[in-house]
């Protein structure tokens, strides 16, 4: 098939690499997003032209000569490889076969753009992805196929979707594209009734309440890690926590119960956080030890004042 492909970041280039590295289908055109501030590139852009592809990046998709030039590369397909751009039906209908979009949750559960964070947030033992058929809806459309992975104990942000959904991801396009090639490619309707959609994660919806269940507040950190990272106070300023495991301490919610080399134990609700990995204030990330030891932080002190 001709085929478009439509991405963004690290994951839109390892699809486009992959269709082109297996070879069944031709890449007739790359879209992506324009030029950031200060004229940085996306990913995507720089492996298009790398690969002698014409690149287009549209501000709008409702633009006339925008549908035009889609209609002019006489696409069989497009593929959504993590687009933040809406892309309306006219757009997503001049291919021969439409368009297919990728998510990283398994919908209906989890629309919306933190659709990673969310689920390890809550304590969810598993997630997913999923390609659909996309509408105008915020990630309604019908289902291609699903993979599911687990959330193991001590996963992050991080692991689930470099070391699970990403991987994963790329296959499932790839395995997508032959469906639609073959003929076969499934149309499932979601289950709306069983809808979730939750709005981005930021760094207000992730302050760290340390009177919650330690099993709360661990599940608060590693879903925000790398980003956007789950934060508490001290000295007045902010104290953004990464690495991170669940330990057994005792005392006040938000007292620092030991420290060691191995970073500083934190007391929540019924146990305690050793904390590894932090960035204080507008400084770098370091060792939570590290950190200790600059501050002059002492066992007994409070995070959260």
């Amino acid at each position: 098939m001709r085929i478009i492909l439509n991405g963004q970041q690290a994951f839109g280039k390892a699809c486009l690499e992959a269709i082109l590295e297996k070879g069944e289908d031709e890449v007739v055109a790359v879209y992506t997003a324009p030029d950031g501030k200060g004229g940085r590139v996306d990913p995507v852009k720089e492996a298009g032209e790398a690969h002698g592809l014409p690149v287009f990046q549209p501000k709008s998709y409702r633009d006339d000569a925008v549908l035009a030039q889609l209609r002019e590369v006489e696409a069989d397909l497009m593929v959504l490889a993590f687009v933040t751009a809406f892309v309306p039906e006219a757009a997503r209908d001049i291919p021969t076969h439409g368009s297919i979009c990728f998510h990283p949750s398994l919908l209906p559960l989890h629309r919306g753009p933190s659709s990673i964070n969310w689920p390890i947030i809550w304590g969810a033992e598993k997630t997913g992805l999923t390609i659909f058929w996309p509408d105008d809806g915020l990630d309604e459309g019908e289902i291609l196929l699903q993979k599911e992975v687990d959330i193991e104990p001590d996963d992050t942000l991080g692991t689930v979707y470099f070391s699970k959904i990403f991987p994963l991801g790329v296959e499932a396009v790839l395995e997508s594209i032959d469906l639609v090639r073959a003929g076969t490619a499934p149309k499932i309707v979601q289950n709306h009734s069983l809808a979730t959609y939750e709005s981005w994660c930021r760094a207000e919806q992730v302050e760290i309440d340390w009177s919650r269940s330690v099993g709360e507040v661990y599940n608060l950190i590693r879903g925000a890690n790398p980003a956007p990272g789950a934060w508490t106070t001290y000295g007045g300023e902010t104290l953004q926590i990464f690495d991170a495991q669940r330990v057994e301490a005792g005392g006040r919610v938000g007292q620092v119960a030991a420290i060691s080399d191995d970073g500083i134990t934190v007391v929540a609700g019924r146990g305690g956080i050793l904390v590894q990995r932090v960035r204080h204030g507008a400084g770098g990330k370091v060792p939570a030890a590290e950190f200790a030891q600059a501050v002059g932080l002492e066992v007994g002190a409070r995070f959260g004042e």
